[in-house]
């Protein structure tokens, strides 16, 4: 059986590593690179890190409107699935690699799998909302990390080839927690004390494109004080464009876009982590560490259902008086799985996959 994965940024590469191992024991696995992302920090180094195979292909797609961006993806994806014939295609998460590797499979009438299917934000402004919604409805597949996933998906009328698999994340943290507390000398490179900082993550549109949401988030930093920023190339070309890249260095610390072991290491280390993302806010509650999510809304609602997360948005005030009144909860149930997701994927394939061979 051959199987093609299509990645293209951050998240797309930290859930493909687990799955790529358990499936290289299975199968022939082709791996197709958009270049979504397309710098060291957010690209070559998670690979190297994660010792993901090199693709076979990598379309150099680069930065753009979600139109254009999308459009290339389309047409790259599709001359390399008519080439490599493939049985299934693989598709992860919710960028727009995430879309444009389901439409182009459909379109040629190859299966598609994805992985993480059946998360809701329910809010349609977001880019990753739609992304979601419609990389289900192409697929064939749909590997959930939770019972939440299963129900979301139910309500919207998919029941066939839905699976309750776990969340390969925690896959890759138990793969790789103990590796990155050996070989990251990221506190000791920045002088941080374990449980004496923040960390902050910010990278979504509503906070990054919005300058008073923005504003109100640096501000908010120096108000909480101690907070370690590795800042995303779009959140930093953001704070130039609105004059605030001054007062984002003197209200934090701020650092290149971290590697996975060093993203690690800071995760759980941290005394509390602040961020808009998705897959971020997940790995605080895996490694039980309170989390301030800026955002309105979650996919991840068993994270804050647990007392672990709590929504903010972009408002200083409400920022400030989470991060003053947060504690860490006892409680915590695992409800991402205990780590076999990635097999369990690679198995559910070989069952519901016919090879062409």
């Amino acid at each position: 059986m051959r199987v093609i994965s299509i990645v293209g940024a951050r998240p797309n590469f930290i859930k493909l590593a687990p799955v790529s191992k358990a499936l290289r024991k299975r199968c022939d696995e082709v791996i197709i690179h958009t270049g979504q992302h397309y710098d060291y920090e957010m690209d070559k180094l998670f690979f190297d890190e994660l010792q993901i195979p090199v693709p076979a292909y990598h379309l150099e797609v680069g930065s753009g409107s979600h139109g254009r961006q999308t459009g290339e993806m389309l047409i790259g994806i599709e001359r390399a699935l008519l080439r490599e014939e493939p049985d299934a295609v693989l598709v992860f998460g919710d960028t727009n690699t995430t879309l444009a590797g389901a439409l182009a499979a459909t379109k040629v009438r190859v299966k598609v799998g994805h992985v993480e299917a059946g998360l809701r934000s329910f809010n349609r402004a977001m880019p990753e909302e739609i992304n979601r919604v419609l990389t289900d409805h192409c697929s064939d597949l749909l590997f959930c990390p939770t019972e939440t996933a299963v129900g979301n998906l139910k309500s919207e009328g998919i029941r066939a080839g839905v699976f309750l698999t776990g969340d390969v994340a925690v896959d890759a943290l138990i793969a790789h927690s103990e590796i990155a507390e050996t070989s990251s000398q990221v506190l000791d490179n920045l002088a941080l004390t374990p449980r004496a900082y923040c960390l902050a993550t910010v990278h979504r549109p509503n906070n990054t494109d919005v300058e008073h949401h923005l504003r109100d988030i640096i501000e908010a930093f120096g108000e909480i004080g101690n907070v370690v920023f590795p800042c995303h190339p779009r959140t930093e070309h953001f704070l130039h464009q609105y004059g605030l890249w001054e007062r984002a260095e003197h209200n934090a610390l701020i650092t290149k876009p971290a590697g996975y072991f060093d993203m690690i290491v800071l995760e759980k280390n941290a005394r509390l982590i602040l961020t808009d993302s998705g897959g971020v806010q997940k790995e605080a509650y895996i490694l039980k560490v309170p989390c301030i999510t800026l955002r309105d809304e979650t996919e991840w609602v068993e994270t804050v259902e647990d007392g672990w997360n709590v929504l903010v948005g972009s408002d200083r005030e409400k920022i400030i008086g989470a991060v003053n009144s947060s504690s860490r909860p006892h409680a915590q149930r695992p409800v991402f799985g205990r780590g076999n997701a990635s097999v369990r994927i690679a198995e559910l394939l070989g069952e519901n996959v016919s090879s062409r061979i």
